[in-house]
């Protein structure tokens, strides 16, 4: 069930990126799609009953059931290369209001509708 709402999200993720033509609502969008994606990545690697794979004195066997910490760890990357892109869009949009006195691309002409 989580994982179709996360492809919901990438979805309205990538309708977003596709119509919109104001800049702050594109970052939106990525931003969007990036946390359907995060969580379509957890819901694939999570596994019903299974335990951290961490062998302590209570754990101690390898027939356990352990969680994959590969697509955990991938999604903490995620998290930090998307702050990091979104703060990055974020001030090349503010050079372009500042520069352009607009946020829409059609106005700034980045855009083609021939």
């Amino acid at each position: 069930m989580i994982q179709y709402v996360s492809i919901l999200l990438m979805l309205i993720g990538i309708y977003g990126l596709l119509i919109n033509k104001n800049i702050i609502k594109i970052i939106v969008a990525l931003n969007i799609f990036e946390v359907g994606l995060n969580i379509f990545i957890i819901s694939v690697g999570f596994v019903s009953g299974g335990v951290a794979p961490i062998l302590t004195s209570v754990n101690n066997s390898s027939a356990l059931i352990f969680v994959d910490p590969l697509p955990q760890a991938l999604v903490l990357t995620s998290i930090v290369i998307g702050l990091g892109t979104t703060a990055l869009a974020l001030g090349i949009a503010r050079k372009m209001y500042t520069t352009y006195n607009s946020l829409d691309l059609e106005e700034i002409g980045g855009i083609n509708n021939d």
